[in-house]
């Protein structure tokens, strides 16, 4: 666990330094980086709590509003605050296309056991929502987007739209949770970027059976996934997909050694015969981050952000 730990946590995040070509309307202008507009550090839950913190930065590209979206970090789900590292990794490719970037904490398996972690993920949106106004976001449309732990939250987070409680075999979770003050506002997203992120918790170990109670996985429903499969089930995004479900597209590197490549495989499967894959992106010699991490597959991503946004 103490490697898998340190592979996640100190995951080298690739920024690229090249300017993206931003695309001004005739109402457009730039806003000197002085006064670029960031609201840090607020608490999504109202409870005052670190883990329940979000940070929101704007475009230098002045605009009324901005469609907008959520990054999560990966830290195989033991960190609670780690945003600033999501906000690194996706940051600037996001905001130079326009967007407005939502860089999210949330509880780790530390703080409490799944559901809390996607809890946390829906009422973050739910707040940005609620508060779109006074943050100058356009809720048409709202991204959502991780890597690793952060890519299954994320996944999770779009596969289960307008799910309130789900059940498998004897075990039931509430998917939604009512954690702050907007539990009437919807959680939904309009488009999701999975990089590499782990998806059937029953398949960790070599692709064809699930890792001991001393996984990352392990530790998230505090059990061992062997005797909880109906729960490891419900970890899974493919339980929840639907047709109705928003486009992905799916990033992994073959040559990664934290998260198995053919998680993305299984996952790229099932979304595509539902009719909602996109992409399902194979980074060549790509590990768990480094060389996945690339100015072609930040490109796809800011593409596919931006024709999914056209939509709305």
């Amino acid at each position: 666990m103490t490697t898998l730990r340190l592979a996640f946590s100190t995951l080298v995040v690739l920024l690229l330094s090249c300017k993206k070509n931003q695309q001004l309307t005739k109402d457009s202008v730039i806003v000197p980086s002085s006064v670029v507009k960031q609201w840090l550090n607020l608490n999504y839950a109202d409870d005052g709590k670190e883990y329940h913190n979000l940070d929101i930065h704007l475009p230098t590209v002045a605009k009324p509003t901005y469609k907008a979206i959520i990054v999560i970090y990966g830290s195989a789900w033991y960190g609670n605050n780690l945003k600033q590292a999501a906000f690194d990794a996706f940051g600037k490719s996001l905001l130079d296309s326009g967007f407005a970037v939502i860089a999210i904490n949330h509880r780790s398996s530390g703080d409490a056991p799944y559901p809390a972690q996607i809890n946390d993920v829906k009422a973050a949106v739910r707040y940005v929502r609620a508060n779109a106004g006074k943050y100058q976001i356009d809720a048409s449309f709202i991204g959502i987007t991780g890597y690793s732990s952060g890519g299954h939250l994320a996944s999770l987070a779009a596969t289960s739209n307008s799910v309130k409680e789900f059940t498998i075999g004897k075990v039931k979770v509430d998917i939604e949770g009512n954690v702050g003050n907007y539990t009437a506002t919807s959680s939904s997203v309009n488009a999701a970027v999975d990089w590499f992120g782990p998806i059937d918790m029953a398949l960790m170990d070599g692709c064809n059976k699930p890792k001991g109670a001393d996984s990352p996985e392990g530790a998230l429903i505090r059990g061992n996934p062997v005797e909880n499969l109906d729960m490891i089930a419900l970890l899974n995004p493919i339980s929840f997909l639907d047709k109705t479900d928003p486009h992905f597209i799916v990033i992994h590197g073959d040559a990664d050694n934290v998260v198995p490549y053919c998680q993305s495989e299984l996952f790229a499967k099932a979304l595509q015969e539902r009719g909602i894959l996109t992409e399902f992106i194979t980074v060549s010699q790509g590990q768990h981050g480094p060389i996945t991490f690339n100015e072609n597959t930040f490109k796809k991503m800011t593409d596919f952000f931006l024709k999914e946004a056209g939509k709305n």
